[in-house]
């Protein structure tokens, strides 16, 4: 079953090379630490006084994640997994699929062990981005590196909060992408969801919209938002993450005709 499945995902995964789901992950990753990157050179004459604070590299990391995780983060998930999952569809190759020796549990879990690893693919880049932000503006003005060792528990622990919430979207955007064939009812319900949490954030029971987790996360993150008592935004994320997987599966296994 292992070897399977391994030979499933290297097949998923070279489906999606060249395709818009791949570029929009590196675009997604590098567009914030860009701008950065702009900004420091527009206002060069800071950077030497910049590199020398004690919280640069923390600075530099929550400034990067403002924008993403609020808006950029959930929108791009939303729409890396819809194209992913719902490549079959558009090129009309559920049934050929089906035919290969592959139980469906193993292209099930292919198909979802992609999406996760282009998101991974995606933290891994925009971390990158950051550093490179950090650094390359100070050689190109005369300034020195960074004297604070650059923190990789902290941008690891950090990151990994953020993956954790986002895995609710990527959960039910598949299990939405694969029960409908049109690609704009999954897109849509996504970023529907996404506004809805961005305005329920202030709600006393936010915490209970899958989607709402990347931006609660970031606010606490940032000490803009105390987590609220007996609540623990990645706890609700994993089991939602968990449940929707659960349901789509089950969906897809007894699915009568699956694409």
């Amino acid at each position: 079953m292992l070897t399977l499945f391994i030979h499933s995902f290297q097949s998923e995964w070279l489906k999606t090379r060249r395709s818009f789901a791949s570029w929009l992950v590196i675009l997604g990753a590098l567009f914030i630490p860009i701008l950065m990157f702009i900004v420091r050179i527009y206002r060069s004459e800071l950077i030497a006084r910049e590199v020398m604070k004690a919280d640069f590299w923390e600075s530099q990391f929550i400034n990067a994640w403002q924008s993403m995780s609020i808006f950029f983060l959930p929108m791009g998930v939303v729409l890396a997994t819809s194209l992913i999952a719902q490549l079959e569809f558009r090129n009309n190759s559920w049934k050929q699929l089906h035919t290969t020796p592959q139980p469906l549990t193993v292209i099930f879990f292919a198909k979802l062990s992609v999406i996760l690893t282009m998101m991974l693919q995606l933290f891994v880049l925009f971390n990158i981005g950051i550093y490179l932000v950090g650094i390359i503006p100070g050689f190109l003005y005369g300034a020195s590196y960074p004297p604070q060792p650059f923190p990789f528990g902290y941008f690891i622990e950090k990151s990994m909060y953020s993956f954790i919430a986002c895995l609710p979207i990527v959960a039910l955007q598949y299990l939405l992408s694969l029960q409908f064939k049109n690609f704009l009812i999954p897109l849509s319900a996504g970023l529907g969801l996404q506004v809805a949490s961005l305005i329920a954030t202030s709600w006393k029971y936010g915490y209970t919209i899958p989607y709402a987790y990347s931006p609660l996360n970031f606010f606490q993150q940032k000490g803009l938002m105390q987590p609220q008592e007996g609540v623990n935004i990645h706890c609700w994320a994993s089991a939602y993450f968990v449940f929707f997987t659960a349901v789509s599966y089950v969906l897809y296994m007894y699915q009568k005709e699956k694409g």
